[in-house]
C-alpha cells in the first residue's frame, strides 16, 4: 500500500545499484524540498530522538479519518533532509486514516536504507514516522 510517488521513488533505487548513487538521489530530493519558514522551527514541530534538528509541520486537511494528509519537514542535515523527503513521498496526500496503516519501516527496507543508515539516523527515521502517525491518529480521531 505504497503511494504512487513511493512506487515510482522503489523504482528509481532499483535502477542505482551502488549505494553511494542511491545516499546523493536521497540528498537530491533534500535540495528539492522547499525550506520550512522559521517560524515553524520551534519546540513544537521539532521532533526529539533525532541527532541532528529536525521539524515536521503536519497540515492536515478536512476532519475526521478521510482528512487528507500533508506536512512540510525541514533538518539542519542534507541527508536528514532527503529522509525528510523520502517519508513524504510515502505518506503526503493520505488519509489520516491510511497512514496509520503504512508499515513504513518495510516499505523503506524496500529502498535498502536500513542497511546503509548509521543507528543514529535510523533512530531518527523511527522518531518521524511515530510523530507522523501520531499527528495522524489524533486528526482521525478527531
Amino acid at each position: 500500500m505504497a503511494a504512487q510517488e513511493f512506487e515510482e521513488l522503489a523504482e528509481t533505487f532499483e535502477f542505482l545499484d551502488d549505494w553511494e548513487d542511491r545516499y546523493r538521489h536521497v540528498i537530491d530530493m533534500g535540495k528539492s524540498l522547499p525550506p520550512l519558514d522559521p517560524a515553524f522551527q520551534v519546540d513544537a514541530t521539532k521532533v526529539d530522538g533525532c541527532a541532528s534538528q529536525v521539524w515536521l509541520r503536519p497540515m492536515i486537511q478536512g476532519t475526521g479519518p478521510d482528512a487528507a494528509f500533508e506536512f512540510e519537514g525541514d533538518s539542519d542535515a542534507m541527508i536528514v533532509k532527503g529522509l525528510i523527503a523520502v517519508l513524504h513521498t510515502l505518506y503526503a496526500g493520505r488519509t489520516v486514516a491510511d497512514v496509520g496503516k503504512v508499515d513504513a519501516l518495510s516499505e523503506l527496507g524496500r529502498l535498502g536504507l536500513n542497511d546503509h543508515l548509521s543507528a543514529q539516523r535510523s533512530n531518527g527515521v523511527r522518531a518521524m514516522v511515530e510523530r507522523i502517525r501520531m499527528v495522524s491518529a489524533e486528526a482521525a480521531a478527531g
